[in-house]
């Protein structure tokens, strides 16, 4: 097993527009290549994926004309997990008066990030907030109001203004049934297929082009071709690699995977948001872990004992004895500070002893003064299905105890790299919303999530697939191609092999294991020998996967067993290309946090001059290393600084 990694000289076409910022993706759309309307009937469109991105793109899609196909593992697009987004969308509104704009919320997204995001893209990202509220409101998207009707909005961590629309804490539920009635309407008008419970196995390409997928129906087990002149990737992130994590069970990588394996580059995957507002594990054989909106941050104080091993109630320790620690280290921003920061200081108070609960691996969140200022009514009308669902968990009521969170993964910043247009480096492979890589840099501020995938599905994707369809010719590879053929072979031999090891562990053991490394050396923390250490075991776990692991059932039926199989072969090695990108960026910035980088204080501490670039890993083969490329990230807007929220 090779540690090193292979360098390359890659030659970059991100296809940035040239001229001021503020103008790029204007100049741009008046500059791409468009589809006659009449012609766009020809034209075969695979979306993979319905949650935000992919619905918002499938019925925008739709609507224009195209011929799309949407596929989904759940069995409705409401299932997706978009839907247990909480807190909020950020938009550059400004309703709040308090001084926001367009280029306020770009710089905040690029510093959020640590200046590891192209400029271009959030920009973009920015300036197309506002519409998407606009076309949410007019979905009928209940946002909250005022007494007068008027909407509000809240704040959340990273910035020192209100920016942020919501729906009490089911703004993701609210914005998928948005999306969710426009993609209905395009089905209902023909324009849209629907194939729910399908899963995409693999990519299929043409002399390096991609044409179609390979799918499995989850429910009878069958292997379907089906070709298209672009396929959009919208299948969010890779958390569940950890095992533990906010995500939906069913929430994984394959799909990007295969696109990795077919040529696509892998961009920053090391980059990982451990959110800092989750309700802590509660024992060795849990399965998930559950978010507490961050917006909780706008009312609820963050605190520990000053005492080592305090074991008292919360309500018995006096105020003198506590210490509200993000709003003495951070007076500027308080409890809201980004996710990276108070993810590693809730783990530093945690690491001195200071941490509560029976583990001693949770901070409170405490509502007390929140209630007495503004009255317990108010508090419920804010956050009330977000305490019913804490309650239900841990049996506490957070209107009269404290809250107890701690760190949990949540989000992936790294993803497909791609172009402005979203395309990665497989011609008409595409992708969208957290799939790929680019516009959050190494931490991503809440309330963006939601932003992107609305944005990449309604604002940009519909105007840069138009500039890729315009240049080939419609239809031109049907399902009958050789490509298809032998890519259906690799798949159905993968899954023959797989049920023929009959080995002695279950795929629960491997992902467990895959999850403890991950989480201890591939976390919140990590340093050189930790990771060195993480790509030999996971390497020996691999090996050991395909000769060791039992996957019952048949092939040809629904078999539960066979698609967590078939996740997990993929998350093992995942994990592995994660940790390379880790140890090949010994500086510290965002949520990756190298010990051997640090600032006096404990802060990350970037190195600008040797790392501003964007890793990206190209698959050479499952026993080879991948190839490290790397797209420099030039600065003309913004003043490269240490990040400081003091």
């Amino acid at each position: 097993m090779e540690v090193a990694s292979k360098q390359s000289t890659f030659k970059w076409d991100s296809k940035i527009p040239t001229g001021p910022l503020v103008d790029k993706w204007k100049t741009h759309k008046n500059n791409i290549k468009l589809v006659n309307p009449s012609n766009k009937r020809k034209y075969n469109i695979i979306v993979v994926g319905t949650g935000l991105a992919g619905a918002s793109a499938a019925a925008s899609l739709g609507e224009l004309g195209y011929n799309v196909k949407a596929f989904c593992i759940q069995d409705s697009a409401r299932r997706a997990h978009s839907i247990a987004a909480q807190g909020g969308i950020n938009a550059a509104k400004n309703y709040a008066n308090d001084g926001d704009s367009i280029w306020r919320l770009f710089y905040d997204t690029i510093k959020g990030g640590d200046y590891r995001a192209r400029e271009a893209n959030v920009y973009r990202l920015a300036e197309v907030s506002n519409s998407i509220i606009d076309q949410c409101v007019a979905q009928g998207v209940p946002f909250a109001r005022d007494y007068g009707g008027m909407l509000v909005n809240r704040s959340f961590g990273g910035a020192q203004l209100s920016r942020t629309f919501y729906a009490r804490g089911q703004t993701g539920q609210q914005l998928l049934l948005g999306a969710y009635s426009a993609l209905m309407k395009t089905i209902k008008s023909g324009k849209v297929k629907m194939y729910t419970r399908e899963e995409m196995l693999d990519l299929v390409t043409v002399d390096g082009v991609s044409k179609g997928i390979i799918s499995r129906n989850l429910v009878t087990g069958k292997i379907n071709r089906h070709a298209a002149d672009a396929v959009l990737l919208c299948t969010g992130g890779y958390g569940n690699v950890f095992y533990l994590s906010t995500n939906a069970k069913n929430s994984n990588v394959t799909a990007a995977w295969r696109c990795y394996r077919k040529g696509a580059l892998f961009g920053n995957p090391s980059f990982t948001q451990i959110h800092p507002t989750c309700i802590p594990v509660s024992g060795e054989y849990q399965s998930k872990l559950t978010l507490m909106s961050e917006s909780l941050r706008n009312d609820g104080r963050v605190w520990v004992p000053k005492a080592k091993n305090d074991k008292r109630h919360p309500n018995d320790i006096p105020e003198d004895e506590r210490d509200y620690y993000l709003e003495r280290i951070y007076p500027s921003f308080g409890n809201l500070v980004p996710r990276d920061v108070a993810s590693r200081n809730a783990k530093n108070v945690c690491d001195e002893g200071r941490g509560v609960g029976t583990s001693g691996l949770a901070v409170y969140l405490d509502f007390r003064d929140a209630i007495k200022r503004d009255s317990e009514q108010a508090i419920r009308e804010r956050y009330g299905n977000l305490f019913e669902m804490y309650e239900k968990i841990t049996d506490e009521n957070p209107y009269e105890v404290p809250m107890r969170i701690y760190p949990a993964v949540h989000y992936t910043m790294g993803g497909l790299w791609v172009d402005y247009n979203l395309m990665t480096t497989v011609p008409g492979l595409f992708a969208l919303g957290e799939a790929n890589f680019s516009d959050h840099g190494a931490n991503r501020l809440g309330a963006s999530a939601l932003m992107q995938g609305l944005a990449d599905g309604y604002f940009v994707i519909p105007y840069t697939v138009g500039d890729y369809l315009a240049g080939i010719t419609p239809g031109d590879v049907t399902t009958d191609h050789e490509a298809f053929e032998k890519t259906e072979k690799a798949i159905v031999a993968e899954i023959d092999k797989l049920l023929s090891i009959k080995g002695s562990k279950t795929i629960l053991d491997f992902h467990r294991q895959l999850g403890k490394i991950m989480w201890d050396k591939v976390g919140m923390s990590r340093d050189e020998q930790g990771l060195k250490e993480a790509i030999a075991e996971i390497s020996a776990l691999r090996k050991e996967f395909w000769s060791d692991v039992f996957v019952p059932g048949e092939p040809a039926t629904y078999n539960k067993y066979l698609e967590y199989a078939m996740r997990v072969a993929d998350f093992i090695e995942l994990g592995e290309l994660m940790a390379r990108d880790a140890l090949e960026r010994p500086e510290s910035c965002g949520g990756h946090f190298r010990e051997e980088s640090k600032t006096p204080e404990g802060e990350a501490k970037r190195d600008d001059e040797n790392y501003a670039y964007v890793s990206a890993w190209e698959f050479t083969g499952v026993d080879t290393p991948p190839v490290h490329h790397k797209e420099p990230l030039v600065f003309e807007n913004v003043k490269l600084t240490q990040r400081s929220y003091k």
